[in-house]
């Protein structure tokens, strides 16, 4: 049976519906990200879990106890938020031991776990110093220590690390998963951040419009995206515009030049409108790689990126982007050229929306 269950919650602001539909179920363990857009109702999901919103219709458990109108100071949950929400006039071990002072344990447990949780996040011997004495991630570091202090049984962090510079993200997104992982705790994490959400999660659920457009591990959704949103929103994507030829063999034609793709194209008949998906990592050009589909593309313009080259291409009415990695020797193709790009046919996803016909895949 899962940890943490959600199931048919519903929250309404007025006539809003800023969550909707939401089910999940959540294993003891794991790490699962919220992910989208602001506004899409990932934060206040995070907060019904916490308590510090009520559903207006569903159910949320936690190891099979229902907690849904429960008060958050009896649900057994840690919370980090994105402002850090230190106490500025007490002392670092002081801002640590707080839950533990507050549930009225004794000053020697209360000291060993402070202890503990500084040697945790590597901050022993900071205890005595204040907020305004530390940098923001080391804020941001005591504010998951006094979270993971109190031992809950579910850890839930709201967007905490988009207050800090990119490098110290880098570090303590790392940090944060290695502590989750050594301590085993189910962890629910909130971020608009595609690379965090994948580089952190166990299963990452992406939504929008209050609702969940997919719910997967981060490979699922980064190659395989059910619908256009997830497609659109998780790395960089080129969508184009195609007809179905014969569904049967997968026969697709982009710009009147054939493709083909390795999907079932059960529900479509020759001449439906399709949009497709191509991830621009996954073409390369023809006399270097060789795969079963070629387009025939005009070069528009090519941006160098560091270790990656993207060119961006045309096929009559599609434009879209292919990347090459960056070498010292690398061969680039002029502004203008006509050059064959190829990819393969697992390359070639048909998402899920409506065609003028208003089918859907």
């Amino acid at each position: 049976m899962s940890f943490l269950e959600l199931t048919n919650v519903r929250k309404l602001f007025g006539q809003v519906a800023a969550v909707e539909n939401f089910n999940l179920h959540v294993e003891r363990g794991e790490f699962v990200s919220f992910l989208g857009p602001s506004g899409c109702g990932k934060t206040t999901t995070l907060r019904m879990i916490a308590g510090f919103e009520l559903p207006t219709d569903g159910t949320i458990r936690v190891n099979n106890k229902d907690i849904t109108f429960q008060p958050p100071q009896k649900r057994d949950t840690g919370m980090v938020f994105q402002s850090y929400a230190l106490f500025p006039n007490m002392t670092v071990a002081d801002n640590v031991g707080f839950g533990l002072m507050i549930a009225k344990k004794s000053k020697a447990e209360i000291k060993q776990r402070v202890d503990e949780m500084l040697g945790i996040i590597k901050m022993f011997g900071l205890g005595n110093r204040y907020p305004y004495q530390l940098s923001g991630g080391q804020q941001q570091r005591v504010a998951l220590a006094r979270a993971l202090a109190i031992r809950p049984q579910v850890l839930l962090l709201d967007e905490p690390l988009s207050a800090l510079d990119a490098k110290i993200r880098i570090s303590l997104r790392a940090e944060i998963r290695a502590i989750q992982r050594q301590l085993g705790i189910t962890t629910i994490y909130v971020t608009h951040d595609q690379e965090e959400a994948l580089s952190l999660s166990d299963r990452v659920v992406v939504m929008n419009n209050a609702k969940i457009e997919q719910v997967g591990t981060p490979f699922e959704i980064y190659n395989f995206p059910q619908t256009e949103f997830t497609a659109q929103f998780v790395g960089t994507l080129n969508t184009l515009q195609a007809q179905v030829r014969d569904a049967a063999r997968g026969a697709l034609v982009v710009d009147g030049q054939e493709i083909s793709t390795a999907q079932k194209l059960d529900g479509f008949n020759a001449g439906d409108a399709v949009t497709i998906s191509l991830r621009p990592e996954r073409v390369a050009f023809y006399g270097e790689l060789q795969k079963s589909n070629v387009l025939n593309v005009t070069i528009q313009n090519i941006t160098f990126l560091g270790s990656i080259v993207r060119i961006q291409v045309r096929s009559g009415e599609n434009i879209f982007y292919m990347d090459e990695f960056n070498n010292p020797f690398l061969a680039l193709p002029k502004i203008g050229d006509q050059q064959q790009i190829t990819f393969s046919r697992e390359a070639v996803l048909v998402l899920k929306s409506g065609d003028a016909r208003g089918k859907t895949f």
